[in-house]
This record gives structure tokens, C-alpha cells and sequence, in this order.
């Protein structure tokens, strides 16, 4: 393929998912770091997502986009696209169908299928460093993991999560898994709860823990679900990101995995009190058990049954990623300023809603 004075320089990372909240914030910070970078968009979404980097300061001129789509062999590349992505070493796999209500058959395409059809894809490259495969921070915990299950095994676990948190279950095994079997070198990274921006609050996702959020500045969150220890961890996005782009240079091994989270989040009736605080609205007057708010009407709690999942008491391994982290030179941001700059934006933008200001 014949290049032009014009054209970006061949690109060495590969961010899939790069229009989503997590895409662009990894997409600025690799361009910040003057890494030729190519991003997979769907349709037109190449000038919006240029425009908002553009916007947050980065110069695109060495980003490259490419149509791809996660559901089709070969991430359905044209001849053309594939062979501009002939030098990527490194490849970044951040999409992922992220709802919840999904069925089955809306989540498995993307946070299943895909997440193979990516695998396979990073075997063809010959100058492949490493796949970073993000998760969720309560998945993939177990040690040995299985792949595939059995279909009862299968529909069991997504009457149980949801399709969801199944789906991205069942796709960190199917990866974890088969990564080895193809030579791919694999690192799998689960961030908790990710909140925006620490110096400005930005977020651009307002699902999980926003939605809490969301109700306690409405007054529509009397009794919290959960218990004086249930944990929630957060990590804000531009520490994620800065991690994102550190684990290809700092993982070596052939298989990998991160858990991200900040250490100084409190347990979760502590962090709502801060940011009713903040806010200026009354906290929740009392705690009431996962089970009970299980059982009552949706309608009448407000509560996602899906969310419910995430409300544990848990405790997290971050040995790993805090090595990786310290290595990087990378530390987390002060947690209580950035969660009550996140609160603010939340607000600011009208969690997401229509009428809300968005950047």
C-alpha cells in the first residue's frame, strides 16, 4: 500500500472500543505520549471522535481510524484497512456491549464472539507485542478458568448475573483461555467502578455507581442497599488510562492480569455520606440488605436487579497492577477531590439526560 506525505505514520497500537468513554480517554493519553495510534469506528463516528480529542487538547495528526466491527471474523476489516494495521504491536480491546436489561443475544455478539474474533485477529499480527483485554473488576477471579462451558453451565450463569456481567464473564475465559493455545501474549485488566476526570470531573458514562448517585441528589435514595462493609472501589479514568498504556511495556509474561482500583475508597455508605455532603442533599437514613431490595418491586426501589450483583463486601487482589503501577511511576490522584469533582459533573451534565450539558 502506497502511502502519501499526508498520511499518518503506520500505526503500532490499535484501540478497539475507541469511541466509548474508556476508548477516548486511552486514545488522548496515547496520543499525548506521541504514539501512532489507529482507532476502529463505526460509521461516522471518526469526526465526532476527533473533534472531542481535539478538544481535550491532543494533536490527531498521527491517528489513523479504520471501520471495523467486533461481531465478524477478521473484525471486519477491508483488505485495505487490515493491511494499514500490518505494523500494530500492540492492541487494546476496550468494547464491550455495556447495558444492563441486555438479552443474551445482544450481549454475546460483542462481549463474547468479539472478544475471540479480536484474539484471533492479534495471531495474524506479525509484530505483535501484547493484547490488553478489558474486564470487570469482578470478573475473572478464578484461577483456573473454563472455556467453554457446558449450556446448561452457560444458561445458568446468565439467568443468575444477567447478561451483562455473564457475557464479560464468560468472554475474560474465553480469552484467557485461548490466548495461550494461539501464542498471543495476554494481559486482562479488571478496573472497578470507573469515575471521571480528576482535575475536572468529566465522565461520559453514567451507569453503576452514577445511577446511585443520580438518586441520592434526587431524593430517591432513603435506604442504601448493602451493609456497613460493602465495598464499592472506584478508579478514576485518567489513571486508568495512564495504566492502560503502561502494561504492553511492563508485562512480559504470556498471560496477565490487573485488577485496578483505588485503595483509598471507602466502604460504600462512607462514600455516599461524602458526596451527599457534597451535594448538599440528605444521605440515606439507614442501610437495608441486598436480599430484601431483591424481592421488593423495581418500582418501588429504583434499583436495577442487575446492579445488585456489584453490592458485596469483597475485597480485591491489586498485588499486580500496584507493582506494574509503581514500575510505571504511576499513583492514584487524591480520591475525595476527584470523587466530589465527579459528583458535580454528574449534576452538571443531567447524569446523561437529554436536557443535560455534555462535553
Amino acid at each position: 500500500m502506497t502511502r502519501t506525505p499526508s498520511d499518518p505514520p503506520p500505526p503500532r497500537t490499535l484501540v478497539l472500543g475507541a469511541t466509548g468513554f474508556l476508548g477516548r480517554w486511552l486514545l488522548l493519553e496515547l496520543l499525548t505520549d506521541g504514539e501512532p495510534v489507529a482507532a476502529a469506528v463505526r460509521g461516522g463516528a471518526d469526526t465526532a471522535l476527533r473533534r472531542w480529542l481535539r478538544e481535550h487538547g491532543a494533536d490527531d495528526t498521527t491517528l489513523t481510524t479504520v471501520t471495523a466491527d467486533l461481531t465478524r471474523p477478521g473484525l471486519g476489516l477491508t483488505p485495505e484497512d487490515d493491511d494499514r494495521l500490518a505494523a500494530i504491536r500492540d492492541v487494546h480491546n476496550l468494547a464491550a456491549r455495556y447495558q444492563f436489561g441486555l438479552t443474551r443475544a445482544q450481549a454475546e455478539p460483542t462481549n463474547v464472539d468479539g472478544a475471540l474474533h479480536v484474539l484471533d485477529w492479534c495471531a495474524t499480527r506479525p509484530h505483535l507485542r501484547r493484547l490488553v483485554h478489558l474486564s470487570g473488576y469482578r470478573v475473572g477471579r478464578e484461577p483456573d478458568p473454563r472455556h467453554p462451558l457446558t449450556p446448561r453451565a452457560t444458561d445458568e450463569l446468565y439467568a443468575r448475573l444477567g447478561a451483562y456481567e455473564a457475557s464479560k464473564q464468560l468472554g475474560d475465559a474465553a480469552v484467557r483461555v485461548t490466548a495461550p493455545r494461539l501464542g498471543v501474549p495476554l494481559t486482562t485488566v479488571n478496573p472497578s467502578s470507573v469515575i471521571g476526570h480528576s482535575q475536572t470531573g468529566e465522565a461520559g458514562q453514567y451507569l453503576g455507581l452514577a445511577q446511585l448517585v443520580r438518586q441520592l441528589h434526587r431524593g430517591r435514595l432513603p435506604l442504601l442497599p448493602g451493609t456497613r462493609g460493602t465495598f464499592v472501589p472506584v478508579v478514576t479514568v485518567d489513571h486508568l488510562a495512564r495504566f492502560l498504556t503502561a502494561v504492553p511495556a511492563h508485562d512480559e509474561a504470556p498471560l496477565a492480569a490487573h485488577t485496578v482500583l483505588d485503595p483509598d475508597t471507602p466502604p460504600l455508605p462512607d462514600l455516599i455520606a461524602t458526596l451527599a455532603a457534597h451535594l448538599g442533599v440528605r444521605p440515606p437514613r439507614g442501610l437495608i440488605p441486598v436480599a430484601l431490595v431483591r424481592r421488593l418491586p423495581r418500582a418501588l426501589t429504583g434499583a436495577d436487579p442487575e446492579t445488585l450483583t456489584f453490592l458485596s463486601e469483597d475485597r480485591y487482589d491489586t498485588t499486580s497492577a500496584d507493582r506494574l503501577a509503581t514500575a510505571a511511576g504511576l499513583t492514584h490522584p487524591p480520591l475525595v477531590p476527584a470523587l466530589r469533582r465527579w459528583a458535580t459533573r454528574l449534576v452538571a451534565d443531567g447524569f446523561g439526560a437529554p436536557g443535560g450539558s455534555r462535553t
